[in-house]
């Protein structure tokens, strides 16, 4: 007969398909999807194009997950010095990584191509740019400078631009404004998780903005600053006259309790209020972007 212990190891042991969900980071995918769709509902006018959304998405999944697992590929040595990673499939041993390298070139070039074919060239070359800045620019900085945040944002907010320029086949205003949204909402977002995991950042050799600030001073305030510019920037649509007087409203009162927790991890600076701003932030993002769809004029 097992014992407990055997038979709790046994079903932590990883799945192949457990493995390859972990690959591709099945769950910020699924958020890149999410945002990708709200830009395309937020632009599309007219009889609805399920095709072209069901291309959009496709191939955007398929971008986000080729990128997601390039992004392991190359870090693979890091992750392996960190406890949140370190059961990763390549730094735990489980997946090789020349088969890492060859699903995310793959799955990217696969993405681009149907969004290329099935949408447009201009969403093709944002779904190129996301990868490219991720894998080149913003992987290496991570060793290099505390403002690695800062150019991982930016892939971070062009999906739903990219679903946007799918679906109306320009670059706009409006669409700019929920790039905007999305790149001011990770800096608090990203701060948090950095902070939780200093230590790991610190053992790892990543040049975090925690690093060099041991009692979460300049951390604290960045979070601050940029969720206030989060709040302005989510009220620019109803500014801008894009959306109604409900959509301030519901906007307006998201921003304020967000707002209200960065003030908490302002004065607390500990890792409770972090993680309370982390997750907030993860339910403040789908939330605002209902508001976004469902009060357009």
């Amino acid at each position: 007969m097992k014992s407990a212990a055997a038979t709790a190891t046994e079903e932590k042991t990883p799945s192949l398909l457990g493995d390859v969900m972990e690959l591709v980071k099945a769950r910020l995918s699924f958020l890149v999807l999410i945002t990708t769709l709200v830009g395309f509902l937020a632009a599309w006018r007219g009889p609805f194009g399920w095709v072209l959304l069901a291309a959009t998405l496709v191939g955007t999944a398929l971008c986000a997950g080729g990128a997601a697992a390039l992004n392991q590929w190359w870090e693979r040595g890091l992750d392996s010095r960190m406890k949140r990673t370190a059961n990763r499939p390549l730094p735990a041993g489980r997946m090789q990584p020349l088969d890492a390298l060859l699903f995310g070139l793959l799955f990217s070039a696969a993405g681009i191509a149907i969004l290329w074919l099935f949408a447009n060239p201009r969403a093709a070359f944002l779904a190129f740019a996301t990868i490219a800045i991720y894998i080149l620019v913003y992987t290496p900085m991570k060793r290099m400078s505390s403002l690695n945040t800062l150019v991982g944002a930016i892939p971070g907010a062009l999906p739903p631009l990219i679903g946007w320029v799918a679906a109306r086949g320009q670059y706009d205003l409006e669409g700019g404004l929920l790039f905007a949204i999305l790149w001011f909402w990770q800096m608090p977002h990203f701060l948090a998780i950095a902070w939780m995991y200093r230590d790991d950042y610190r053992d790892a050799g990543c040049v975090m903005l925690t690093a060099n600030d041991p009692e979460g001073h300049a951390t604290s305030r960045q979070a601050l600053l940029y969720t206030v510019c989060l709040l302005a920037a989510s009220l620019m649509p109803w500014a801008m006259g894009f959306n109604t007087a409900a959509y301030f409203l519901g906007a307006l009162a998201l921003g304020a309790a967000f707002t209200a927790l960065s003030v908490a991890f302002l004065v607390r600076r500990d890792r409770n209020s972090a993680r309370t701003l982390f997750f907030a932030s993860i339910l403040y993002l789908p939330l605002l972007l209902g508001l976004v769809v469902a009060t357009q004029k």
